[in-house]
């Protein structure tokens, strides 16, 4: 069952979308937690924060190897950076990537897009926002800022650390007395439900969640050939990199090659330089190690014999660190020994070279719900149609004079939404991806079984992958398409975000539209034998009670070879209030006679959907059912009638004829108020408690 609450909620927050909330300047306050209220209470009070949503105590370190009474978390004090140090500093000159290093935690993937962020002093102040310090007006209290499923968050944290055997438990800095990298993960860890949640990932989403853009992935065995000048300008630009090493089995989970590259772990990708060597211009790439120590000991590693025929001058150029997780390696080893880089572009048009357009964004809030939304991918036909999808309209091909395909650059991103807060469930990513079909026609249409068994995709994600996101850069001719975004297999339920970077864009789910003809009809009309029943079940009053319409029921539909036992007394109810248009709870003859044809016409549409004449339809069958009753609902709604009418993912006949009774009440109920036909209704608070009390 859908709460109203929950569902009050999700309209208000649209609504507080369109109005700007969730922006750059309009973070929305992640637990209704405000940092500026709650920083100033403590000052006036001269308490230190300590934080009633993320307290110091065990389940916030984690649920499985971190678990309470875990030999890692066993011994755990959780200190302020005041009791650890005398002199601590929330930043000591400037943030820099030697600021991060691991500590007991698989979270190397959030490191290595710490470190890449440190790199764009604006981007880094937008998570780590200004001002904070252990001196001035020192509340214990501190916040920062995260890019989470399509908008920003302010996340508020005491500074309580968990600390083992005298040192920081988790992300430290190498200047012991700096503490922003590590309550930086501990906010994110906030956010994620728990430390342990941020074990394991993608560097990509580290950098997305610090910027709000939009990664693409390239296998380096399988590149194109402008790799290093697609580098050079993400660098240029300011977008996140990063880069790692596949494994092949458990074993190779962090085991160290030959020349000390760490398999499974995340790097960034920190800088590009041609170096004159020996008459010769060879590539180099900077990469970071977020451990701080292991380095690469190969060709142009700190103490590699390469850099003794380096012009002086321009060896120091470079700022050869030593030790501190940081080396330079050719571009051509760095193509050889890594699997893969990640790039994170700030703008969706990054790496279109000499585009003149600016691309256009747009969101799809979407969900995936077992049993009305949650159809699997194309390898389920049966299902794969009622997955959520949403139309793009692309119009203008890229403006390439080199290019002789008239085409237009788009990229579409796929976004799971919070899985990292289910692990403690045993939950984990789904296997999600996309498919796109070229498709001309009415926008306001949810496209069947039929069509998706007679066409193909024209292009779709490189790949299905359990990763949080998946995107794909796709070049296609000039038209009209559809998105079917989907999990692997059906059932598996998610929320998630759909965006789209293109020139024209238009959404096709945010439709409802219900199509009737008003029944006119006079006791003329009615014939003689239906009068004498009426008047036999009615009896003297000459009007059908609410408890007589749940008796008339059984009778009514007893020669249709239906397996019921009559509509309940709450149908009945529903069906009073479509008709009754003077709240005496009580039907006339000529209210019953439309009620009984809408009715009959509502038996026809389920036996016809009830395939196997069970008495019941399943969940897929009642959202064509409802179509062919006139209604054409979104996505939504109709998870809203499965979650509300459905059991075990059936529908039986009663619930049937009350969802659609229910259905069209409201809209006619909607209609009455919206007397412009705008598409929005004016009530009052009487007018709107009649409306939802008695409907």
């Amino acid at each position: 069952m859908y709460p109203a609450g929950g569902i009050s909620a999700s309209i208000h927050a649209n609504r507080l979308r369109a109005e700007g909330m969730g922006s750059k300047d309009q973070a929305v306050h992640f637990n209704n937690q405000d940092y500026e209220a709650l920083k100033q209470e403590c000052v006036e009070s001269g308490s230190l924060f300590e934080d009633p949503c993320f307290p110091a105590e065990p389940p916030s370190l984690g649920f499985k190897e971190l678990a309470p009474y875990s030999s890692k978390t066993r011994d755990v004090e959780w200190m302020r950076p005041t009791e650890l140090t005398d002199d601590p500093q929330f930043i000591v000159g400037g943030a820099t990537r030697t600021d991060i290093c691991q500590g007991a935690l698989g979270d190397c993937w959030l490191l290595a897009a710490i470190g890449s962020l440190t790199l764009n002093e604006r981007l880094l102040h937008r998570v780590v926002p200004h001002g904070q310090s252990f001196q001035d007006d020192y509340a214990g209290i501190f916040h920062f800022q995260f890019w989470q499923f399509g908008e920003w968050v302010d996340v508020v944290i005491d500074d309580r650390l968990p600390v083992k055997d005298g040192e920081l438990m988790f992300v430290h800095s190498a200047e012991g007395n700096e503490f922003w990298s590590a309550l930086l993960e501990k906010a994110y860890a906030k956010l994620n439900g728990s430390y342990e949640a941020l074990s394991g990932g993608s560097t990509t989403e580290g950098f997305e969640d610090f910027t709000g853009g939009v990664s693409e992935m390239y296998e380096l065995r399988k590149a194109p050939r402008n790799l290093y000048r697609i580098i050079s300008k993400a660098l240029e630009r300011g977008s996140l990199l990063g880069c790692s090493i596949d494994i092949t089995s458990a074993f190779d989970m962090e085991a160290v090659t030959f020349k000390k590259l760490v398999k499974g772990h995340a790097y960034s990708v920190t800088g590009l330089k041609e170096v004159d060597y020996h008459g010769d211009m060879v590539r180099l790439i900077r990469i970071r190690n977020p451990w701080g120590q292991v380095e690469w000991t190969g060709a142009w590693s700190d103490n590699a014999p390469e850099w003794d025929d380096i012009d002086p001058s321009e060896r120091e150029d470079l700022h050869l660190q030593m030790e501190d997780g940081e080396f330079w390696m050719s571009f051509s080893d760095f193509m050889r020994q890594f699997s893969r880089l990640e790039i994170c572009n700030l703008t969706p048009d990054v790496l279109s070279e000499d585009s003149l357009s600016h691309w256009n964004t747009i969101k799809f809030y979407g969900t995936w719900r077992r049993g009305s939304t949650a159809g699997g991918c194309r390898n389920h036909p049966n299902t794969f149609w009622i997955n959520p999808q949403y139309k793009i309209t692309l119009l203008e091909e890229d403006d390439d004079p080199e290019d002789d395909e008239v085409a237009c650059s788009f990229l579409v991103a796929l976004m799971q939404k919070d899985r990292r807060r289910y692990r403690r469930q045993g939950q984990d990513m789904h296997t999600i991806g996309f498919a796109l079909y070229e498709y001309k026609g009415c926008q306001n249409v949810h496209l069947k079984k039929n069509f998706f068994l007679s066409h193909s995709s024209c292009a779709r994600s490189e790949t299905f992958i359990n990763l949080r996101e998946v995107s794909t850069r796709l070049r296609l001719p000039p038209g009209e398409y559809l998105i079917v975004p989907s999990t692997f297999e059906p059932g598996k339920e998610a929320d998630f975000v759909l965006r789209v970077f293109t020139e024209k864009q238009s959404e096709t789910d945010d439709f409802c539209v219900f199509a009737f003809l008003q029944e006119e009809i006079t006791e003329d009309d009615i014939d003689d034998s239906f009068k004498s029943m009426f008047a036999q079940l009615a009896g003297e009053v000459a009007m059908l009670l609410l408890v007589s319409l749940f008796h008339i029921s059984v009778f009514a539909i007893s020669d249709q070879d239906l397996k019921t036992d009559g509509f309940s007394i709450e149908s009945c109810r529903t069906m009073v209030n479509l008709m009754d248009k003077d709240g005496s709870a009580r039907l006339g003859m000529v209210e019953f006679q439309i009620l009984w044809n809408k009715i009959r016409k509502w038996l026809v549409i389920f036996r016809q959907f009830d395939l196997d004449k069970s008495g019941a339809m399943s969940s897929y069958e009642m959202r064509l059912a409802v179509e062919a009753a006139g209604f054409k609902l979104n996505n939504t709604l109709n998870q809203i009638l499965v979650a509300r009418y459905a059991e075990n993912e059936m529908i039986d006949f009663d619930n049937f004829i009350c969802c659609l009774v229910k259905l069209e009440a409201m809209f006619r109920s909607f209609q009455h108020f919206d007397k412009e036909g705008s598409g929005v209704a004016e009530m009052s608070l009487t007018e709107w408690l009649y409306m939802t009390m008695c409907g």
